[in-house]
């Protein structure tokens, strides 16, 4: 996670027009080959990030208003960025592995 916010990347699907939040640094799933994502029916979610930026067309932040005033309220401080960098990826992948390797402790 980036020191000025959640680094989010906003999309709309092209069948429905619906709009989706894309957190490309955070992982959902163990090996971090999911990113986390969110959409106002669903909510979270895992999200495959390059079959979503396929089947999806970039918004400007005034499209994605609604989205990130929902975003806001549910406590996500927001960066918004226009596409993702290997850098980005990568740190999502070192956080699923940080995740992974973390010590268990006993209840």
């Amino acid at each position: 996670m980036s020191k000025e916010g959640t680094v989010v990347i906003f999309r709309r699907w092209r069948d429905t027009g619906s709009i989706i939040a894309l957190f490309p640094e955070l992982p959902s799933d163990y090996q971090g080959y999911f990113c986390d994502s969110y959409e106002h029916v669903g909510q979270h979610g895992g999200a495959d990030f390059h079959g979503v930026v396929q089947a999806t067309r970039p918004v400007s932040i005034d499209q994605a208003e609604d989205l990130i005033a929902e975003l806001t309220r549910i406590g996500y401080k927001l960066k918004p960025i226009k596409r993702a960098s290997q850098r980005v990826h990568e740190s999502r992948r070192a956080a699923a592995r940080a995740i992974r390797n973390a010590p268990v402790t006993p209840p």
